[in-house]
């Protein structure tokens, strides 16, 4: 807990420890009329004016003065060489005051202690899920993919009951994919050549001929016989083509079919067909052959066509389908199309529309995926796992193109290849390759403690200064300002204070007992500013998750509205670096229990075979039964121990502080022990606690008492003292 606050205000890199002072560099750049102002903020932490009790006495706020050193560098724009300075102004701006945890992870606000719970949120990143058939009254599938970002415009896309692909802007109307493809800059071929397969066919004197690939024709009926080079029926005509037929074709050595003219028609051709004679263009990408069509090609002499791969099976035409509902002709009118959606009634001039656009996704300054959502995009898209068939699709070459071809993929902003990139994964999904994500997930929710929070005041507070800046920049008489001129921190400073002092997960701390702080401390909602309501909070979401094991406890949360919102961190559970929780494991090594502890994620997690604690061990720490009770992918098995891989740290491992003290829970109602869980904490405390558990119990989750906080010891060792001499 005491780490969460140490995140505070990234963005200008302040470290809340032992408070000393911390530099940080921060740059704004501004343009104006006849100058260019570079401003660099040096932010350091001062040290606090009164101590804890001196706050709590006087009923002010624990916290550290924030000052900046901003220096004004104006440059002669009049010049004719290129960053010429004309002139330098320095001096020290005072931007509020920063709220400090005490020792205990508490806050110290007006002269009362606070805390901030942690919330636990939807991860940034991109997911894709389907309706479980309730939109559709045939029951259909309809797979939707969204991409959400940490802090800009979520981006969605899903099929309709006609198997057409949309795309929403913020929730917006809906428009077909390939408007936003064409705004990328693809045009009707190149979008073609992204999603699909082709096959050639050949145009001969005497016939049509395929190049053939074998593993296209499993499943299907072959309507003619299929011969070797000898002559050899390989597969009859009305056959279905099995595993076994496809293995005696590629020994054949066949590199191209012949086929029934016949077969062309309604196929779909993937690029423009062009006369050889007269260069003009008898057919454009994306329309489906016809009789008439093929006998002009016959007249034109054309020598060979190019259509798309597509089969009722696992190659389906959705992008080609979409692209015919599609009017808008080149990249300017899809952006056109895409302004009028999000600014209906503003006339669509050229400079606003490529703002506008360029800002959506493509832009840090309004878009930001952050550190978590990019390591989860990469991870969901392009480190996939993919079958043989496949790595060989366009698919499996377009995850290893756009990949290599993406300039960083460490970059915070979406990039060309990850739009594309997530189009394809939930049109595989349609095809029937891959699964769908668990939104419930705890590798798909994090926490946001309260450094992060304050962080997102702090940047809305420090937005609002930066346009109370221009403004006054271009005012007449800016020019013989100093910083202090520039800059009112009281934007900064309001936001702070809101957070802490009326926020909703700002909470004055419980000290009933020790139990109910140290619990109060530990807790994680999903309520609050971006998160879940009550009323809009369904039963999934509330409900217990395989992955909560060892990480949020099953027991103990609140009766009522909140139940299952806001919850408690299990006994060992930790945040990694990333914001993910995390429960310890020892470490398996050749069925041998090894003392080397391991912290791993839900994500990680699903990846190994993990032995309950109470299973038997002999003297030297080897798993003694040929078959113990595993966990695998949140399922229970039973797995040889030449499987296991982790174990459990400890019995009480899944539970929270509270819920271990309650005894035999084992065998204890799940009701009864929610309700003990939350009676505990109300519990008058003793002034001189006594160890229930002195005398060894056996079955006991984990025979403790709850400390008591430093912060405590010394208050309560006074009125020990002041009884004592009374």
């Amino acid at each position: 807990m005491l780490n969460f606050y140490s995140r505070i205000l990234p963005m200008i890199s302040v470290w809340m420890r032992d408070s000393r002072l911390h530099l940080i560099q921060f740059s704004l750049l501004l343009v104006i009329m006849v100058m260019l102002v570079w401003s660099l903020f040096i932010i350091f932490l001062g040290e606090p004016l009164f101590d804890i009790p001196e706050c709590q006495l006087r009923g002010i706020t624990y916290a550290a003065p924030l000052r900046a050193r901003i220096r004004l560098v104006i440059l002669d724009k009049e010049s004719s060489k290129q960053d010429v300075i004309k002139e330098v102004r320095e001096n020290e701006v005072y931007m509020g005051e920063i709220p400090l945890m005490t020792p205990s992870g508490s806050f110290v606000i007006n002269g009362t202690e606070r805390v901030i719970v942690s919330q636990l949120h939807r991860s940034p990143g991109v997911f894709f899920e389907h309706d479980r058939g309730k939109t559709h009254s045939s029951g259909k599938l309809l797979f939707s993919a969204r991409i959400i970002p940490y802090r800009g415009s979520w981006l969605d896309f899903e099929f309709d009951p006609k198997d057409l692909l949309y795309f929403r802007i913020d929730r917006r109307r809906k428009m077909p994919v390939t408007i936003l493809l064409k705004a990328l800059g693809y045009n009707d071929e190149q979008i073609l050549d992204t999603f699909y397969d082709k096959e050639t066919f050949y145009f001969l004197k005497d016939g049509v001929e395929t190049s053939l690939v074998a593993g296209r024709l499993k499943g299907e009926t072959a309507k003619f016989d299929i011969v070797d080079k000898e002559g050899n029926v390989l597969v009859a005509a009305g056959k279905r083509i099995t595993a076994k037929n496809i293995r005696d074709i590629e020994k054949s050595g066949l590199e191209r079919l012949r086929v029934d003219p016949e077969s062309l028609v309604g196929r779909t051709l993937a690029k423009d067909v062009i006369s050889a004679n007269t260069g003009e263009v008898l057919a454009v990408a994306n329309i489906e052959i016809t009789e008439e069509l093929l006998a002009q090609f016959d007249i034109n002499d054309v020598q060979e066509i190019q259509t798309l791969y597509i089969n009722d099976l696992d190659q389906g035409g959705y992008i080609s389908a979409t692209l015919r509902t599609d009017e808008t002709a080149d990249q300017h009118a899809a952006r056109v199309a895409i302004y009028r959606m999000m600014r209906p009634g503003e006339p669509p001039t050229e400079e606003a529309v490529e703002l506008l656009f360029n800002r959506l996704f493509f832009n840090e300054d309004s878009y930001d995926l952050s550190r978590v959502g990019r390591m989860k995009f990469n991870t969901r898209t392009y480190e996939q796992k993919l079958t043989s068939e496949q790595k060989a699709s366009w698919y499996g070459r377009l995850l290893n193109e756009t990949f290599a071809g993406a300039a960083e993929k460490g970059g915070f902003v979406l990039g060309v290849e990850d739009i594309v990139a997530s189009i394809a994964t939930l049109v595989e999904l349609r095809n029937g390759h891959g699964e769908v994500d668990d939104i419930d997930h705890l590798g798909n929710r994090r926490v946001r403690s309260v450094g992060e929070l304050a962080e997102n005041q702090f940047r809305s507070g420090l937005s609002r200064v930066e346009r109370a800046v221009k403004e006054r920049l271009n005012q007449a008489e800016s020019e013989n300002l100093m910083p202090t001129d520039l800059i009112n921190a009281k934007p900064v400073s309001a936001a702070i204070k809101e957070f802490f002092g009326s926020s909703q997960l700002s909470q004055f701390m419980d000290q009933t007992n020790p139990l109910s702080e140290i619990t109060h401390k530990r807790r994680v909602s999903a309520l609050g500013p971006g998160g879940l309501t009550r009323e809009r909070a369904g039963f999934e979401v509330r409900d217990v998750h395989p992955t909560h094991y060892g990480r949020v406890c099953p027991i103990e949360t609140p009766e009522g509205p909140n139940i299952g919102l806001i919850n408690s961190l299990s006994v060992y559970a930790r945040t990694n670096d990333y914001g993910f929780l995390e429960t310890p494991y020892r470490r398996v090594v050749d069925g041998k229990v090894t003392d080397d502890i391991e912290y791993l994620s839900a994500i990680e997690e699903g990846r190994f075979v993990i032995a309950q604690a109470n299973a038997a061990l002999d003297a030297e720490g080897h798993l003694v039964d040929d078959l113990v009770t595993c966990r695998e992918k949140g399922e229970t098995i039973m797995a040889t121990t030449d499987r296991v891989q982790y174990m459990d740290v400890a019995t009480g491992q899944a539970v929270s502080v509270a819920a271990s003290l309650i005894p035999f829970l084992e065998h204890d109602d799940a009701n009864r022990a929610l309700m003990g869980a939350n009676m505990q904490r109300q519990a008058v405390p003793c002034l001189r606690a006594e160890n229930r558990w002195s005398v060894p119990v056996s079955n006991v989750p984990l025979r403790w008492i709850v400390p008591l906080p430093l912060s405590r010891v010394a208050a309560v060792l006074l009125n020990m003292l002041m009884l004592t001499v009374w």
